[in-house]
C-alpha cells in the first residue's frame, strides 16, 4: 500500500511541504528523468512536477500503482491561515482544470484521517477545515485529495505549517483510501461546516461536496443526473446529507436509489451496526421522529433483542430527581430508546439487549427514587413507592391554623395549638404509588440494508 504525493515545483507552498517531507523521513532517490524527481520510503513515493497540479491530468501513472494520491498544494482565498483539504472535479464549467461536470475518484477515508492530523499538528494559530469539491484535475488514474497550506504568502513560506502538512501527510501510511461509511454533501458554503464537523465528530466519512456555488454550476439537477450519480459513485458512497429543502435535488438522489440522512442521523449511528440501526428503526420509529441510540448499540449486534413500553411514569418520576442521570440510565442500558422533546424526554417503547438490561434499566430509575421516597420496592411487575407527607386535611382537622403552623408541620416540626402538640407524624398521611415495569415482547433480529 503505497500513498503517491504529488509536489508541484510551480507551487512555493508545494515546495516547502515536499522539503519538509523529504527532511522528515530516509528517501531513496530514483530520478527517471531530469523532469520529474522520484523518491521513496516506505509506504510513499514522492515525485516532482513542473506543471502546476491541476493541469496533472492522468498523474497517478507516474508512481507505481498508488493506493491513493496526495496533491500538496498551497490553498488560496482570504480565510487567513488555513490547513484544508478536498477532493477534485467540476460540479459545472471547469474553469480551473479537468473536465466540465466530472468528479474525480475520492478518497474519503484518507481524507478522514488527513482532517484529524491537521488538528494535532496544526500551528496554534492555524485553522482546520475542508473545502467543497472545486476543481480539476478530474482524471487523475486512483484516489486523489488536495493536503492545502493556505492561504497568502506569508503562510505559503511558513515552515512550521508545512511541516504540520507533511506530518499530516506521512500520518496517512497504511490508510485506506475508501471508507467503510461515507456519505456525499450537497448544499452549503464553500468551506463546508457541515461536512467538517461530520468528519470531526462521527465515524462517517465525507465524499465530494457539492457547496451551494456549485449547484447553481450544475443548473437543475434533473438535467444532469449523472453529476449527482458520478459523486456516489466516486465517493463509494449510498447516502448524501442536503443542506438546505432543495426538492429537485433529493428527488434524482431518491430515484438513483439513495438515501438522504440528517446530521443527527449520522452522529446517531456513529459506531452502531447498521443493520441494527435499521432494524431498530422499522421497529420502534426513525431517528427524525426521536429516535436514540443507547450504548449497549454500540458494544455489538444481538440475534434478538427486547421491546418494552416504556415505563414513562417512574421514568417522569425519577426525572423529577436527576434529570440528567435518567436520560443516561437510558443511553446506558439500552439499545434504542424513543423520545419527545427533542430527545430530552425519554417515552414509547425501548429495545433492551436482553431482559437483565431491562432489569439492571428499571433499578436505576428506582434508584433515583430512593432519595425522594420513603420507602422503594421493585417486583416482577411493578416500581412501588410509598411515602408519608403533610396532609393539610389532617392539620386542619386537628385545629391547626392555616400559616406558619402548617409549613412548620410540613418542614417536620412540632407545633403547639391550644396547649397540645401536634406532631408531624399526627398530621401525615401516606401515599402509595406502584410504576409499571412494562410488558416486554422478544424480537428476532433480521438483517437489514446497510
Amino acid at each position: 500500500m503505497t500513498v503517491g504525493i504529488v509536489v508541484s515545483r510551480a507551487d512555493s507552498a508545494s515546495r516547502a511541504v515536499g522539503e519538509r517531507l523529504l527532511a522528515l523521513r530516509d528517501w531513496e532517490r530514483a530520478d527517471d528523468d531530469a523532469s520529474a524527481a522520484r523518491y521513496r520510503c516506505a509506504g510513499f513515493e514522492l515525485r516532482e512536477f513542473e506543471d502546476w497540479h491541476l493541469e496533472l491530468d492522468g498523474v497517478a501513472s507516474a508512481f507505481d500503482d498508488p493506493s491513493f494520491v496526495v496533491f500538496a498544494s498551497r490553498h488560496a482565498g482570504s480565510s487567513g491561515p488555513l490547513l484544508t483539504a478536498h477532493f477534485t472535479g467540476n460540479f459545472g464549467a471547469a474553469e480551473h482544470g479537468g473536465a466540465d461536470r466530472d468528479l474525480a475518484e475520492a478518497c474519503p477515508n484518507a481524507h478522514r484521517a488527513v482532517v484529524s492530523a491537521f488538528a494535532e499538528h496544526a500551528p496554534e494559530e492555524y485553522d482546520v477545515g475542508m473545502e467543497c469539491t472545486h476543481h480539476g484535475p478530474t482524471a487523475v488514474g486512483a484516489p486523489s485529495m488536495f493536503v492545502e497550506l493556505g492561504s497568502g504568502e506569508e503562510q505559503w513560506a511558513d515552515e512550521s505549517a508545512a511541516e504540520a502538512v507533511a506530518r499530516a501527510i506521512l500520518d496517512l501510511r497504511g490508510v485506506d483510501a475508501h471508507a467503510e461509511r461515507t456519505v456525499v454533501a450537497f448544499g452549503g458554503g464553500h468551506y463546508a461546516p457541515r461536512p467538517t464537523r461530520i468528519v470531526e465528530t462521527t465515524d462517517w466519512a465525507v465524499g465530494h461536496v457539492g457547496a451551494d456555488w456549485c449547484l447553481d454550476d450544475l443548473g437543475d439537477p434533473r438535467e444532469h443526473r449523472d453529476v449527482i450519480a458520478q459523486a456516489f459513485a466516486e465517493s463509494d458512497a449510498t447516502r448524501a446529507v442536503v443542506d438546505g429543502e432543495k426538492p429537485r435535488l433529493r428527488a434524482v438522489i431518491d430515484d438513483l436509489g439513495h438515501e438522504v440522512v440528517s446530521e443527527t442521523w449520522l452522529r446517531e449511528t456513529t459506531g452502531v451496526d447498521l443493520a441494527l440501526a435499521t432494524d431498530l428503526e422499522a421497529e420502534l420509529g426513525s431517528v427524525a421522529d426521536g429516535l436514540r441510540f443507547g450504548d449497549a448499540a454500540r458494544e455489538g449486534a444481538p440475534g434478538e433483542y427486547v421491546v418494552v413500553d416504556h415505563p414513562d411514569g417512574l421514568w417522569a418520576d425519577a426525572h423529577s430527581v436527576d434529570a440528567d442521570a435518567a436520560l443516561a440510565a437510558a443511553s446506558e442500558h439500552a439499545l434504542a430508546y424513543t423520545t419527545e422533546e427533542n430527545g430530552n424526554r425519554v417515552a414509547g417503547e425501548v429495545a433492551f439487549p436482553d431482559a437483565d438490561a431491562h432489569d439492571a434499566y428499571v433499578a436505576a430509575l428506582a434508584t433515583l427514587l430512593d432519595e425522594k421516597y420513603d420507602a422503594v420496592e421493585r417486583d416482577a411487575d411493578a416500581v412501588r413507592v410509598t411515602d408519608e407527607s403533610f396532609d393539610p386535611e389532617k392539620a386542619r382537622a386537628r385545629g391547626v391554623p392555616e400559616g406558619p403552623k402548617f409549613g412548620r408541620l410540613a418542614s417536620g416540626h412540632t407545633v403547639e395549638v391550644d396547649g397540645e402538640e401536634v406532631r408531624p407524624e399526627d398530621v401525615a398521611s401516606e401515599r402509595a404509588e406502584a410504576y409499571p415495569r412494562g410488558a416486554r415482547e422478544t424480537v428476532v433480529r433480521h438483517e437489514g440494508e446497510r
